[in-house]
């Protein structure tokens, strides 16, 4: 049967017919209003028969879309497995109520979150989902590797840096755009790759998105996405600009161990028309993120790109590590013309460059762009503050900025710190957590969040004396209290041997 046969079957089935089907071996459930069976399926069901059985013969539509996207039911069974469409006109009051559970859900801090107006800052929107996501989503969103030093310090570097505003200009107007990979964007910001949005908002990726579109700044999807790339894309292509024309999507890419998986994946990519590829290089296994750790995971979610699915066991439930063991260790340099090869014409961002060696080797084998970030401290605790390795950049190979466009991501909560990363060779900056934070409240929260931003930004260039990005420039900061922590060359000022010599010892 194809899809369009199974989506518009019409035979309905009333409510005591459902209701009748409520045992393992005899269960039907409804959702988004199509009728299943699923007793050969529930006993296999990774997410465990517990949770089918609870909403046997009745509509789990709501408990579904929290963990899951509303095609994965539809293209992961037989056809055979649908029976009809719900009878509308049979629903009764008694039947459309939530089963009842002894296992309540987990407990939101707060019942309500405050009103999206009264929110007047990136930090404001990061306390607001500390105070309304799930236990497990904040732990999620919120957690890095082990002591979170890198996640602090990816933030305090800015706050050391110093700006030296230049007076008595006209700065009456200021132009923010830019260009990002040869696409015009109306400010240096873009929504970074960012994992299992459903976490945060029904809508999420879908629902980032559309905010990003409607702000005119580019979105990168992540292969952990909720949701399949093509309805990621169908939400953004509702918002086409009045040219028909859309801004850029971008796509994360985790290479798989089974290369066929990743190559067919590509191809879904090219085909829908993503602008660029951003390899992710930082990530070869997932760091140590406690705070996921120590909360359980639903077995019920999984991811439809990469196909995993979460579990727990004896490290605990962290949704990144479990989601992620999927990911290739064994990637080099040479594997960037694999790449190549499957997405030829498409630029290539290598996402994790934390030294100036490897944004050397970069600039060698010829990529587009590269992506200053650490993950968000969450992989490798300890490894350098971004804006440090920016500073290296500078340091160490300034003829990189010459070849290739560099990003960076981590710590930025303020305009001033947008601009600062500018000032020090930067094309773009990107945010993760704090587009989820803002996903909280969907696409006006997105909105608002990066209006914030924006506006912070313009006001630090006028104050600085600016009135567009092409005329930012180092000369407009202090580095001085930052600068002893920058590394000079690949070795270390003093410690000389290597382990070629040591071994001889």
């Amino acid at each position: 049967m194809s899809e369009e046969q199974f989506e518009t079957s019409t035979r309905l089935v009333s409510v005591d017919e459902i209701s009748r089907h409520q045992s393992l071996e005899d269960l039907w459930l409804v959702v988004d209003n199509f009728v299943y069976d699923l007793s050969q399926f529930a006993p296999e069901h990774p997410g465990g028969a517990g949770i089918l059985l609870r909403y046997a013969g009745r509509d789990a539509t709501a408990a579904y879309t929290e963990v899951h996207s509303m095609s994965l039911i539809k293209n992961s069974l037989p056809p055979s497995s649908k029976i009809g469409v719900l009878d509308q006109a049979t629903i009764t009051e008694e039947w459309a109520k939530p089963p009842s559970t002894r296992e309540a859900a987990p407990p939101r801090t707060s019942n309500t979150k405050p009103p999206l107006d009264s929110l007047i800052n990136a930090r404001d929107f990061e306390l607001a989902a500390e105070a309304s996501l799930s236990p497990k989503a904040w732990a999620f969103v919120s957690s890095a590797a082990t002591d979170c030093l890198t996640k602090g310090r990816n933030g305090s570097v800015y706050e050391d840096i110093s700006l030296r505003p230049r007076v008595l200009r006209d700065v009456s107007r200021v132009d923010v755009s830019t260009k990002m990979l040869g696409h015009r964007i109306t400010t240096p910001i873009f929504c970074a790759p960012t994992s299992m949005g459903k976490l945060i908002h029904p809508e999420g990726e879908r629902e980032l998105g559309r905010g990003c579109q409607s702000l005119g700044i580019p979105q990168c999807v992540s292969t952990s996405c909720s949701f399949p790339l093509p309805e990621v894309m169908d939400a953004v292509e509702e918002d086409k600009s009045a040219d028909g024309s859309n801004i850029p999507v971008f796509f994360q890419l985790y290479v798989d161990k089974d290369r066929t998986k990743s190559e067919k994946l590509l191809r879904i990519v090219k085909k829908r028309g993503v602008k660029a590829i951003f390899l992710t290089i930082d990530a070869p296994v997932i760091g140590k993120r406690e705070a996921d750790e120590r909360l359980r995971a639903d077995e019920s979610l999984k991811l439809p790109m990469s196909g995993q699915q979460a579990k727990n066991d004896k490290k605990g439930g962290s949704l990144g590590r479990i989601m992620g063991n999927f990911i290739d260790a064994s990637m080099t340099w040479d594997d960037v013309a694999w790449l190549r090869k499957q997405v030829p014409g498409l630029p290539i961002v290598l996402k994790g460059i934390q030294t100036s060696m490897d944004a050397i080797r970069a600039m060698e084998v010829g990529v587009d762009a590269i992506y200053l970030t650490n993950h968000g401290g969450r992989s490798l605790d300890t490894a350098p503050a971004t804006i440090l390795v920016l500073l290296e950049l500078q340091k160490c190979c300034p003829q990189v900025f010459d070849k290739m466009e560099v990003y960076i991501d981590g710590g930025i909560r303020r305009g001033t710190d947008i601009f600062k990363a500018l000032c020090l060779g930067a094309k773009a900056v990107g945010i993760g957590r704090g587009f989820l934070f803002a996903l909280n409240y969907g696409k006006e929260g997105i909105q608002q969040f990066v209006n914030i931003l924006t506006d912070e930004l313009e006001t630090t260039m006028q104050q600085c004396g600016i009135t567009s990005l092409d005329q930012v420039h180092p000369g407009l900061l202090n580095t001085g209290a930052v600068d002893h922590l920058v590394p000079g060359s690949e070795e270390h000022p003093y410690a000389k041997w290597r382990p070629s010599l040591r071994s001889k010892l």
